[in-house]
């Protein structure tokens, strides 16, 4: 497995821009609560190492990972926002649900994001079991919340800075 062992979150040979300009809001799923605020924690706390502004980050609960696109849209429609960060954590079950679910939140997060022409980043586990999302979120992998965190501001800056 090509990340055993090795912390994904390392941003050591990449270049993040200063957030501190950046609006951002912070959807996260209630279901997996363990997981998902271990996610909340990492991307919060990126943000704010970045030079997010506390009063910047707007966070919502949400029921759960499927729940994630509306409250992305709610966001967008109510707030001037330069991204919204997804978080959830969706672990495979013994029926077809997880698929299901997997595949409708990357399509409605994608679908959110070119709807409002802002950055919506997936930051969603999709683990097989409870310690695969243990080592993703905050454990030997690193954690996806900061990973997903550094993505808003990249994409923020981006979505600042191309010009046509």
């Amino acid at each position: 497995m090509a990340t055993y062992l090795k912390n994904l979150s390392d941003f050591s040979g990449t270049q993040v821009p200063d957030a501190v300009k950046y609006r951002f809001g912070i959807v996260v799923a209630e279901w997996n609560a363990e997981i998902t605020n271990a996610l909340y924690q990492g991307a919060y706390h990126s943000l704010i190492n970045y030079g997010a502004v506390a009063e910047n980050i707007y966070t919502y609960p949400v029921p759960g990972s499927f729940e994630l696109t509306s409250g992305a849209d709610i966001l967008l429609q109510k707030l001037d926002l330069d991204a919204v960060i997804c978080l959830g954590c969706v672990i495979q079950g013994e029926t077809r649900h997880f698929d299901f679910i997997c595949q409708a939140v990357a399509n409605g997060v994608s679908n959110v994001s070119i709807k409002h022409h802002k950055p919506v980043i997936f930051g969603v586990l999709t683990t097989d079991n409870q310690q695969q999302a243990i080592d993703r979120a905050g454990g030997k992998h690193g954690n996806k919340g900061d990973e997903a965190a550094v993505t808003a501001i990249k994409m923020a800056h981006l979505a600042e800075t191309v010009s046509v």
